[in-house]
């Protein structure tokens, strides 16, 4: 047994010297650091809630050198920030499938701390799905939850798999008792759009909404299912919703012809390509329901 130890934890040290030599230190507090990860050549990938400002941000690269980083978009939707460093030029040289990690299989979470060097943390699968929707709309396909509890030094870093090869980013976002492993096609997707435009599109309706339980007598009288639909408590003025004639009170039954339960149930259609799109939405006024379109709008400035 000793001898089977012995291998397990020089490979695991090997594949974590290996992942480290393209994992960064993020500065942007005057002590401690997070991890990020070199994902293509002058292009780094980080933990977007742990980047504490936009301005001078450091890094320290996989040679221990300490170089600055420019900012090139965050999106707190997904937890992803992209930075852009010249010197940062050891990117990974290639990606696993995220759908290949499975319950109970064995990752490793590397990073990199400003003066120690590369870390690591042992992460079980103890989690998988085929798609999740998160709050704000992001869906992550795969959802892959960690068991591990990081380290603040360890957010941003990489998810390995047993191959070596990079499946993920880690974050505690998302999953306060653990972390997910952010797939790669979700991230690839996030800095393609982040370097393009500098922020992520996203669609609004401009209303605030809240759950609301709906009466038995009602459901059975609408055919519906579903104990919960969304009442209206706020209407922008010139908003999406207020063009199509909705106010104040209204009970969201149903948009694009799919049941609203839950707000994700509104906030699944309101992902960047659906911007400039027309949506039938059905609600309740009076008790009676009625029939609108609402296009929907490109969120200014952070509105909800």
């Amino acid at each position: 047994m000793s001898s089977e130890w012995a291998t397990l934890s020089k490979e695991l040290a090997e594949t974590t010297a290996k992942a480290g030599a393209h994992a960064v230190a993020v500065h942007t507090e005057s002590r401690g650091s997070s991890s990020g990860l070199i994902w293509r050549p002058g292009i780094i990938v980080t933990a977007e809630h742990a980047l504490q400002r936009d301005e001078d941000i450091q890094l320290t690269l996989p040679d221990g050198k300490v170089a600055g980083a420019k900012l090139a978009g965050r999106d707190s939707s997904s937890d992803v920030a992209v930075l852009k460093c010249e010197e940062a030029s050891a990117a990974v040289p290639s990606f696993s499938d995220t759908t290949t990690l499975h319950p109970g299989n064995v990752t490793l979470v590397v990073g990199r701390t400003r003066a120690s060097g590369p870390i690591a943390a042992l992460a079980f699968v103890s989690m998988v799905t085929n798609e999740r929707r998160l709050w704000g709309g992001l869906s992550l396909s795969p959802y892959v939850r960690l068991d591990v509890a990081l380290q603040r030094t360890g957010v941003g870093g990489a998810v390995v798999d047993a191959e070596g090869r990079v499946a993920g980013i880690a974050t505690p976002k998302f999953a306060p008792t653990g972390a997910l492993a952010l797939p790669v096609a979700t991230v690839n997707r996030v800095v393609d759009a982040l370097l393009a435009q500098g922020r992520i599109p996203r669609g609004y309706l401009g209303v605030g909404l809240q759950p609301v339980r709906l009466p038995e007598n009602l459901r059975e009288t609408l055919q519906r299912r579903e104990k919960t639909a969304a009442i209206v408590l706020e209407v922008e003025p010139g908003g999406p919703a207020h063009n199509a004639g909705v106010v104040i009170g209204d009970i969201l039954l149903s948009l694009n012809t799919k049941p609203v339960a839950r707000l994700e149930d509104v906030q699944a259609h309101l992902h960047g390509e659906n911007i400039g799109k027309s949506f039938a939405v059905r609600f309740l006024r009076g008790g009676a329901p009625r029939d609108v379109t609402i296009v929907v709008a490109e969120r200014p400035n952070g509105s909800a």
